[in-house]
């Protein structure tokens, strides 16, 4: 592989075929990083709702007990 660029000038190493690469495969990256994307939310959206059902169910034991003390 470096034979093949060995002669060839420094911008068409950098900038030419990073940016052919990102036209060709550009769709593919696209939806890869849009699907990391929206497991991340899942996953954060998922975290949420645990959290608050457990704070609710906590609150309400709490004060179920609380009040069995009066």
């Amino acid at each position: 592989m470096r034979e093949i660029f060995a002669g060839l000038p420094w911008w068409v190493k950098w900038i030419a075929v990073p940016v052919i690469a990102l036209v060709v495969f550009g769709g593919l990256i696209a939806s890869v990083v849009g699907f990391v994307i929206g497991l991340l939310f899942k996953l954060l959206v998922f975290v949420a709702l645990v959290g608050g059902l457990i704070y609710v169910v906590r609150k309400f034991t709490t004060n179920s007990s609380s009040r069995g003390d009066w």
